[in-house]
């Protein structure tokens, strides 16, 4: 089945551009949702492109149609991975940053199973291919993910030990991690669980930040937390 990806929203710097970074949103939310909070934050030298997952049936809602990155049944690290969906949506991500100029930085973020696509894309970066094996070739500078989860755990370090330069790559990778301690969508235990694992498999610039009594959304302390690490890895320079 080919995905069709709804509209895609573009934030542009409003200073000089330094980044661009691909910020994916929540199951059902699209990318004017996210656009719209990013172009506030105070950081001129990024762009933002804010697609719009494809809508598809989604077992979690009985098969129900919404918009979604991937398939899934379950918010578990248990549940089955939809690889055909993950791999589609890393490749159309890749695609929008691939015409960026080459001395741009290149991120990608996301919430919820924004984030866990973000996630994805991070380990096919560091294997060098997508699932079904075909060659991904994008530089990523930095990840962020809130209130996700680690899809695929089960397989990817087995991948990982195949190669000693998988590993150097995943060891330089900056990821931001951050999840509420309240979030009854995605428990903060699997966002914990997946910040261990990453780092027991070798993704050693890792940073995990918890927020106290924080529900499955974002608040302008996190956002803050966000601005201040993309600066920080980023070497952002202020408009």
């Amino acid at each position: 089945m080919t995905s069709v990806f709804g509209r895609t929203h573009v934030v542009r710097p409003k200073g000089t551009h330094q980044a661009t970074i691909v910020w994916l949103h929540g199951l059902g939310d699209k990318g004017s949702s996210w656009s719209q909070l990013l172009e506030t934050l105070p950081l001129p030298n990024i762009k933002w492109i804010c697609p719009t997952a494809p809508t598809r049936p989604v077992s979690l809602f009985g098969g129900f149609p919404s918009t979604a990155w991937f398939d899934a049944v379950d918010v578990s690290e248990d549940a089955p991975d939809d690889l055909d969906g993950l791999d589609a949506s890393a490749a159309h991500v890749a695609n929008l940053l691939s015409t960026e100029p080459a001395d741009i930085k290149l991120g990608i973020g996301g919430f919820s199973m924004g984030a866990a696509a973000a996630l994805y894309s991070a380990t096919c970066h560091i294997l060098g291919q997508y699932s079904n094996r075909n060659p991904y070739t994008v530089n990523l500078s930095c990840v962020v993910g809130l209130s996700g989860w680690l899809p695929c755990s089960r397989t990817l370090r087995g991948r990982m030990a195949a190669s000693n330069e998988t590993v150097t790559r995943a060891a330089s990778l900056p990821i931001l991690l951050c999840h509420g301690s309240g979030d009854e969508v995605v428990p903060h235990k699997f966002g914990e669980k997946s910040a261990d694992f990453l780092r027991s498999s070798g993704f050693g610039n890792l940073t995990f930040k918890s927020y106290d009594g924080l529900g499955h959304y974002t608040i302008p302390e996190e956002m803050d937390e966000v601005c201040s690490w993309l600066t920080d890895k980023l070497r952002l320079q202020g408009s």
